[in-house]
């Protein structure tokens, strides 16, 4: 197909496209190269996910992108594994870590138990390193440099939560969950609950209202396609109501 024919061709997508993003990238990195790379006019996404968070990222593709309020306030499942003993600045992972604490004494039926109180509406102190915006500034660009801030706890609730491959110090967490719950919360908040400490070592988004990672190219393979094979990932407005 010629080039114009391309640029003809993706100038009238408009839809969403399912992405298994990789870890390693933000979400705003990956709206920015698939706009670039397919040299799209309009591009969103339905929810953001941390930058070493993998899984269902859904982006938003010419008119499609009047659907980001709905997307992103749809109910969301996630997979997590947690790692006990170890609590951070950021709740994961990535960051500086505070304290190094016993935890072999914890059982798995101490962490079920413990895991009671996560279920249903929950109130969650948002942390210091997110996107969260105060005063017109984001709370992890304060916190970068030293700085925090008191914030209000935000309701959320948690309609399912559960573990399993419990071999400690990690364990699996599964959740299904309304917007705005931070999974890296809950993690640092059972580990204190548990009296350990805890944090978030890896984040996998497995489905976003009716939309599941099983349906989602992996980001890598989203470049490789042609104009043609690109157009036919997204699926049209007048399809994302009937699914």
């Amino acid at each position: 197909m010629a080039n114009l024919d391309n640029i003809a061709l993706l100038a009238k997508l408009d839809g969403i496209l399912l992405v298994d993003k990789p870890a390693g990238i933000s979400s705003h990195d990956v709206v920015k190269t698939v706009k670039h790379h397919f040299n799209l006019v309009k591009v969103g996404h339905g929810g953001t996910l941390d930058p070493n968070a993998t899984g269902l990222l859904i982006l938003l593709i010419g008119a499609g992108t009047r659907l980001s309020d709905s997307l992103t306030g749809c109910d969301k499942e996630y997979t997590g594994v947690v790692r006990l003993g170890t609590v951070t600045d950021t709740q994961d992972k990535d960051g500086h870590v505070l304290e190094e604490n016993a935890y072999a004494h914890i059982t798995q039926e101490q962490v079920e138990d413990a895991l009671k109180e996560f279920k249903g509406d929950i109130f969650q102190l948002p942390p210091m390193f997110s996107a969260i915006k105060m005063h017109g500034e984001a709370l992890y660009r304060i916190a970068r440099v030293g700085e925090e801030v008191e914030r209000k706890e935000r309701l959320v609730h948690v309609y399912r939560i559960g573990i399993r491959d419990f071999s400690l110090p990690f364990f699996k967490l599964d959740v299904f969950c309304t917007k705005g719950t931070y999974i890296r919360t809950i993690a640092h908040d059972l580990g204190k609950a548990l009296g350990c400490g805890a944090s978030l070592e890896e984040l996998r988004r497995t489905r976003s209202g009716k939309f599941t990672v099983a349906d989602a190219i992996p980001f890598m393979d989203l470049l490789k396609l042609d104009a043609v094979d690109f157009s036919h990932r997204v699926i049209p407005m007048s399809q994302v109501g009937q699914l």
